[in-house]
């Protein structure tokens, strides 16, 4: 079912997330289902996403679905950075969907977390996708990339 996404403002998309335990996993099924059918309906809608974390569509859990090559449920992510070399990108978001902020990003890291059938896994993710999971990780923790923004200078209508 595509929810509908919360939008900038909302007082739940600055909340932390808290932490998905085992035993809650056959209950959020569902909602894995539910957030990739968001990332079609923006595609659709928008021509873009790749990606959504579950606060965006009002559950308060550490869960992100990504939708590139394949689907990726990621439960309880962390994030290593393996260097301090950074990146300046224009960044769009479902819950900002004609706005662009320009931020800096961490080019490269390490992702770690559970997968739907709670497997341990680990990802490096590097420029393009290293960006994606870091803004997904955000979002978990209450923090939109408005908030990183590079500037007072750093955001961008687009154009229909």
């Amino acid at each position: 079912m595509e929810r509908k996404i919360l939008l900038l403002g909302n007082p739940e998309l600055y909340k932390v997330s808290g932490e998905v335990k085992e035993e809650e996993l056959e209950e959020l099924r569902p909602v894995f289902e539910d957030m990739f059918d968001c990332i079609r309906g923006i595609r659709r809608d928008y021509g873009f996403g790749r990606a959504i974390a579950a606060p965006q569509i009002g559950v308060c859990k550490r869960l992100i679905c990504i939708l590139t090559d394949k689907p990726y449920v990621i439960i309880n992510p962390s994030l290593e950075f393996t260097d301090d070399e950074m990146m300046e990108l224009m960044d769009d978001c479902m819950s900002f969907p004609n706005l662009l902020v320009k931020v800096r990003r961490y080019r490269h890291c390490i992702l770690r977390y559970r997968d739907e059938n709670w497997n341990s896994r680990e990802m490096r993710m590097d420029d393009d996708m290293a960006e994606l999971i870091q803004h997904e990780y955000d979002h978990l923790d209450g923090i939109l990339a408005t908030m990183r923004a590079v500037d007072n200078k750093s955001f961008v209508m687009k154009e229909k």
